[in-house]
Order: structure tokens, then C-alpha cells, then sequence
């Protein structure tokens, strides 16, 4: 059975709950992947605790597919409810997902608007969730299959024809469900939820009796709060990614001091001397009053087997390494490159963790240094259009070319971008008289007009 489908299914056909041997009969050559009920579950878990300390404190995941949101009292702190949840919406299509939100004065209302209305945004006025429901059908009120065939038998298709019916006969005939629910979506009943509880991240808090203001005297403190810390992430079998420290000053300042591990760690005499090189930026001022260490980014951490094997050869770690690096040089100033697949060749290459997995090269040679972006050449002279240039110019001055190579054609990605349907690179590696190797491209075809402006461009420099 099919547990979802996209959009571009569900405009061909498809539906939840469709079989599938009949949906590949509708649409052959459908690509299927198998549902992960636990996995979204445990996605819808964290996306709610990210609510609760972004958004509103009351969160709770609703159902498979979505979320409940309290908004009382805390809209007017992202600007108005439409403002908070415009904000949302762009937070979700970062993540890749598409969300529709409904805001109404009842849980049963905002799920029937989110899931049945006809737009991604609805803000019901007070008072008009019965009217703005009205014409939905009964499954939007979270009625169970059996309710929902015997009010189909007895012709109730919409909201607004359920309203209207007499209560007595439909408590006799469906139960207390079916009119609990009606209740719930028009306000009359209250809808209690139980929204998630984040986790608090493991912490120290050390008070003094006495202002603290020298390098030292700080450095001692760090250190009795790692000692504290370290058996705390020890026994709840937590490592380290990220580490924050804060002191609060006597006049109400708050100084910082934030250090970021490759992998997670409870070393607390690394951890020590990655901070204890943050001490130096903080401004103590007439002194500080207490102190906080906050692991922010905590990630499991049990047994890990000892690198190296039967053979005997000790495989350094280089973690430690690259944090030392990542605190003196900045952490976006320390990482590896990895291949992507893409044709254009300042779109295959990417930073990486330092310690993470990185796809290999391409097997066709690449220069060692590539221009970002692509610098002008003048002056290029070549014996036909499609041979390798003979003499060119970049940045004002001339070289002669003793050997080249070419061309290698690379052509636009038009499914990313639809100016590039037709554009056209003709790559050339060339030898200048000095031994220098570069990597030039013209842009487009001389036979075929709209691949380019035939211009030159010099993209990389061999090593």
C-alpha cells in the first residue's frame, strides 16, 4: 500500500492508501521506496523539541505528518501570527520539506484547515472555525474508518451537514466519538496536548563568594567545572561536540567563550586546552560572579576499538589535531575537499569535515588550482576555431604556447538552471614557452549560435 506520494504522484493519480501493484499499473517505471514509520516518528520528535526552544514552549508532534503548535502568547514576539508563521514555512522549505500551517482558536479546527484547506497559510478569525470547516469532509475531524463508512451509508458527507443534524440520534446511531470530535474542531470542548520537554543539555554552574578577574584565577575555575562536567557526560555515555562557556559579570554582562570538537570527546585535558585558549578574549571587567559550561552538541559516545589491528602499525588520531587548528585558525578555515557530481568543473568540488568520509576524483585530469571565477583572457590566436590557441593574454601579459591539448566539451546542467540548456565550454590545456600548464575554455561553438559568446576564460593552473 502506499504509505504517501509526492506531488507530481498525486497528479498523475496516486494516493495514500492506493495498492501498489495498481499504482504501477497507472504509472509505469513509479519509483517506490519503502516507508520508515519510526524513522519520520523520530523526525517529527526533533522537530518538535527544535519548536519548543525556537518557537513556543507547548509542541508536541500531531499524528504522523504534523505538529501542534501553541501560539498563545508568543506570537507577538516574531511579529504577529501571520509574520511567525511565514517564518516557519521559509524554515521548512530550507529543510526541503513543503508545510502548510493553519492557526485557529481549536486543535481540531487548525488540524482540519492545515490538512483540507486551500492554502499553505490560513488564519481562521476568532469565532469562525465552525463556518471555515464547514465544507470539509468527516475525515477531517480524525474519525476512524468505521465511523467514516457509516456516516457515508447514511449520506453525511461534509462538516457543515454533520453540524446540522439532529444530536441526539447521531449519539445513538456513531457514539460519543463522532460529536466529541465535532466539538473539539468548533471550540466547544477543550483539547488537551502534551507537549515535548527538550532535554537539558549537560551543564556546571559555579558561584563564587568572591569576584574572579585574573587569567588564572578563571583557568581554575574552567578546570573545576571540567572536572564536574566530564562525569556527568560519562555516565549518560555523551561525548562532546560543541562546548560553551559563559560568566556572568557583576554588572550584568554576559562574556562568552564557544570552542567545536571534529569528534565527540569527553577528554576533559583536551577539552581544557581548547578552551583555556579562549580565556584570553574574555573581558572580565571588576570581576565575575559565576561561571557556566554548557555542552550545546552532545553526540553518543560508547567503546571504540583501538586503531591499528593485529598488524602493529598505530594509526594516529588526527581529532586532536584538527581542534587545536580549528581554535587558532577559526573553524571554516580548516576542512578537506570532496568530488560532487557535476559537470562544470567549479561545482564538483566541496568542503568536507576535516574527519569525515570524502568522494573520490574523477579519474580526467584537473588543474591543481582553480580560479573563482573564471578570469578573461585577450588576445587568443588559434589556426581554426576548434584548434588549440597559439598566443593569448592574461593579466597583461602574453604567452606563446608550445603544447596544448583539446578541446574537452562540457555543456550546460540544464536540469539545475534553464539559461544553461544550450551553453557550451570547450576546455584546452595548454604549454607556454616559461613550462607553465594551464586550463582555458572558450564559451561556445563558433558553428552553432546561442552556445556562448565565444569568449575566453582562464579557469584553472596546473602544478
Amino acid at each position: 500500500m502506499l504509505a504517501a506520494a509526492c506531488a507530481r504522484a498525486q497528479a498523475l493519480g496516486l494516493a495514500p492508501g492506493m495498492p501498489l501493484a495498481q499504482a504501477r499499473i497507472l504509472v509505469p517505471g513509479l519509483v517506490v521506496r519503502d516507508a520508515d514509520p519510526a524513522g519520520d516518528a523520530a523526525w517529527l520528535d526533533r522537530l518538535a523539541c527544535f519548536a519548543a526552544r525556537r518557537w513556543t514552549p507547548r509542541a508536541a508532534p500531531s499524528g504522523p505528518d504534523g505538529l501542534w503548535l501553541d501560539l498563545t502568547g508568543v506570537a507577538h514576539l516574531f511579529g504577529g501570527e501571520a509574520r511567525m508563521c511565514e517564518r516557519i514555512l521559509a524554515f521548512c522549505r530550507r529543510l526541503g520539506f513543503a508545510a502548510r500551517i493553519a492557526v485557529a482558536g481549536s486543535l481540531g479546527a487548525a488540524h482540519a484547515l492545515a490538512r483540507h484547506g486551500a492554502a499553505p497559510l490560513i488564519l481562521c478569525p476568532e469565532g469562525g472555525e465552525a463556518e471555515a470547516i464547514a465544507p470539509f469532509p468527516l475525515a477531517a475531524l480524525r474519525l476512524g474508518a468505521e465511523v467514516l463508512d457509516a456516516a457515508a451509508r447514511l449520506g453525511v458527507g461534509t462538516i457543515g451537514a454533520l453540524a446540522a443534524m439532529p444530536r441526539a440520534p447521531l449519539q445513538r446511531r456513531f457514539g460519543g466519538l463522532l460529536l466529541k470530535r465535532l466539538d473539539q474542531a468548533l471550540g466547544r470542548v477543550g483539547e488537551p496536548f502534551d507537549p515535548v520537554v527538550p532535554e537539558e543539555p549537560p551543564a556546571v554552574l559555579l558561584r563564587f563568594l568572591e569576584p574572579i578577574a585574573t587569567p588564572e584565577a578563571i583557568e581554575e575555575a574552567l578546570g573545576e567545572a571540567m572536572r564536574r562536567l566530564v562525569p556527568r557526560l560519562e555516565s549518560a555515555g555523551l561525548g562532546v561536540r560543541r562546548l560553551l562557556l559563559a560568566c556572568d559579570r557583576i554588572d550584568g554582562d554576559v562574556q562568552q567563550a564557544a570552542i567545536g570538537t571534529a569528534r565527540a570527546t569527553r577528554d576533559g585535558a583536551h577539552l581544557l586546552r581548547l578552551m583555556a585558549a579562549r580565556i584570553e578574549r574574555l573581558e572580565p571587567g571588576f570581576g565575575l560572579e559565576n561561571l557556566r559550561l554548557v555542552a550545546t552538541r552532545v553526540e553518543p559516545l560508547g567503546a571504540q576499538p583501538i586503531e591499528g589491528g593485529l598488524a602493529g602499525r598505530e594509526t594516529p588520531d588526527l581529532a586532536a589535531l584538527v581542534d587545536r587548528l580549528a581554535v587558532r585558525l577559526g573553524r571554516r578555515r580548516v576542512f578537506r575537499l570532496s568530488a560532487i557530481e557535476s559537470d562544470l568543473p567549479e561545482r564538483s568540488v566541496a568542503r568536507a569535515d576535516p574527519l569525515g568520509a570524502a568522494a573520490p576524483w574523477p579519474r580526467w585530469p584537473r588543474p591543481a588550482c582553480l580560479l573563482a571565477p573564471p578570469e578573461p583572457v585577450d588576445f587568443v590566436m588559434a589556426e581554426h576555431p576548434d584548434g588549440v590557441p597559439l598566443r593569448f593574454t592574461w593579466r597583461g601579459r602574453a604567452y606563446k604556447v608550445v603544447a596544448g591539448d583539446g578541446p574537452e566539451r562540457i555543456h550546460g546542467e540544464w536540469w539545475r538552471r534553464a539559461d544553461e540548456a544550450d551553453a557550451i565550454r570547450d576546455y584546452f590545456q595548454v604549454e607556454s614557452e616559461e613550462g607553465q600548464r594551464f586550463w582555458l575554455f572558450r564559451r561556445g561553438d563558433p558553428d552553432l549560435p546561442g552556445t556562448g559568446d565565444l569568449t575566453w576564460h582562464m579557469h584553472g593552473i596546473f602544478a
